[in-house]
């Protein structure tokens, strides 16, 4: 059995506005949060860590591994869904610059993009296929995966059949963990999730 043990990322001076791809560092509520990250993870044995190539989630990453003594490896594809045009800005803004625009995206969601961002389909295959790699990596081991909520929403919809709202609750707080169980019984693969 294998498990993967999805973490995000701790806060940054960002938190309230679209954040994607832009990189802001961890701010001191965020050093906080990654504490008491560490103090729930001291109940896991960790072989490795993987993180998104953002600076939020490699400084939450490095910390945990460096506790825990173990390997980091950074990946672009566990990064959080680039929100184009919208980067760092609150929904208040985007609604005054292109109400229309905006109030389209909240009916359409998750088929239309921000102004140009990822596709929701494009980011989703992109999360699935890592996180079928980050399995194959498990192989009978423990990692940790610090990356960001929108990482782990899709992993609780897709593999786990969690509503979108349930998956938007669980993955709210920062320092969240979402544990994906792996199984290999009789040739088939397994999930199930633990928070």
């Amino acid at each position: 059995m294998s498990e993967i043990l999805f973490a995000r990322h701790a806060q940054t001076d960002m938190a309230g506005r679209f954040c994607g791809h832009s990189d802001p560092e961890l701010n001191a509520a965020g050093r906080l949060q990654l504490s008491r990250l560490i103090e729930e993870l001291r109940a896991e044995k960790v072989d490795e860590v993987y993180s998104s190539d953002l600076r939020r989630a490699r400084e939450t990453a490095s910390e945990v591994a460096r506790e825990f003594g173990v390997s980091l490896s950074v990946r672009s594809s566990l990064r959080e869904i680039d929100f184009g045009e919208w980067e760092g800005l609150y929904w208040e803004e985007i609604e005054a610059r292109d109400g229309e625009y905006a109030r389209r995206w909240m009916e359409e969601y998750p088929q239309l993009p921000a102004p140009g961002g990822e596709r929701f389909s494009d980011f989703e295959r992109r999360v699935l296929d890592e996180v079928d790699f980050l399995c194959e990596r498990a192989e009978g081991r423990k990692i940790a995966v610090v990356t960001h909520a929108g990482v782990m929403r899709v992993v609780l919809r897709a593999l786990h059949g969690c509503s979108e709202e349930d998956a938007w609750e669980k993955t709210r707080p920062y320092c969240c963990m979402v544990r994906h169980v792996v199984s290999e019984a009789s040739g088939a693969r397994q999930v199930e999730v633990g928070l």
